[in-house]
């Protein structure tokens, strides 16, 4: 990486506390609810970090307790090291507890590799059902020897997705009655899963998962949310207000430094970006011409 391009931002200087408003604790318990496959999620001796695992049988996921809408989303992931082809990492939200066709969803997906090749990372954005937003980008670290965070910021005017406070992905909305693709009504639980996608994954599907590498196991720690937990009817932290930082105007576009960190990423790392496939969209999504910069 060139030596003083990337600048971390320094994205949660203040914290606004209030009833509505939810943080995190790190207890497992206490946020996260085992969707399937108990027998293949484990802890470590002090329960701090969380091992998800895949065998030719089945993968395993969780998902939190809560739902929110609007916030900081953040969880330190390793993924799955040496030959993972086939196999996707999952780490995203969603409105409902399955694929319905009617959800909301905002993902990153870590698609596995043969050893030596890079890991990909999929970031995608669905509304009412409706996906087909994907961006594909190389990452400049192997995710498979330490720990690293992946965040989402979500509020009314971008969702913003990050990897160690890095920018990589901006999705935008301007109110515009012509550009209706934005999930800002629905709340959202969060999730991870790791599953078998062979068919897809991994040079689209050329490649096949391995199983006498089973089982694959991605690792997970420091779950971390500052965002509006759900009350039904509807919460009073939803309202966008001066009252929480997620929803203050600094939080409505990136930061000078953010920028930066975008920019180098745009230049080196994006592997597919849907908004330039003219033969998949000869006429690309309205949201295509917003600008991330803005």
């Amino acid at each position: 990486m060139e030596k003083g391009v990337l600048f971390i931002a320094l994205l949660i200087s203040a914290f606004y506390s209030s009833s509505e408003a939810a943080d995190s604790q790190t207890s497992f318990e206490d946020n996260f609810s085992i969707m399937w496959s108990e027998d293949h999620f484990k802890t470590s001796e002090d329960g701090q970090t969380w091992y998800l695992s895949l065998d030719k049988d089945t993968g395993c996921g969780f998902q939190t307790k809560q739902r929110y809408r609007f916030g900081w989303f953040s969880m330190k992931l390793k993924l799955v090291g040496g030959d993972s082809a086939g196999v996707v990492t999952a780490y995203y939200m969603c409105s409902e507890n399955g694929a319905g066709p009617e959800r909301d969803e905002l993902d990153f997906e870590f698609l596995g590799n043969r050893t030596g090749q890079p890991y990909l990372i999929q970031t995608n954005v669905y509304k009412n059902g409706v996906g087909g937003r994907e961006m594909r980008h190389m990452l400049w670290f192997d995710p498979t020897e330490e720990f690293h965070s992946y965040s989402i910021q979500w509020n009314n005017h971008q969702i913003v997705f990050f990897v160690d406070e890095v920018p990589i992905r901006v999705f935008k909305n301007n109110g515009d009655e012509k550009n209706d693709f934005f999930p800002n009504e629905k709340p959202m639980y969060l999730f991870s899963s790791i599953w078998n996608a062979d068919e897809w994954a991994t040079r689209g599907g050329l490649e096949k998962t391995d199983w006498k590498r089973a089982p694959f196991v991605s690792s997970y720690k420091d779950f971390s949310v500052e965002g509006c937990q759900w009350e039904d009817p509807y919460p009073a932290c939803v309202s966008t207000t001066t009252k929480n930082w997620w929803d203050q105007y600094k939080a409505w576009h990136l930061s000078d430094s953010q920028k930066m960190d975008y920019a180098w990423v745009q230049r080196n790392l994006v592997i597919y970006d849907y908004c330039k496939d003219n033969e998949r969209y000869p006429k690309l999504p309205g949201e295509c011409s917003l600008s991330p910069w803005e």
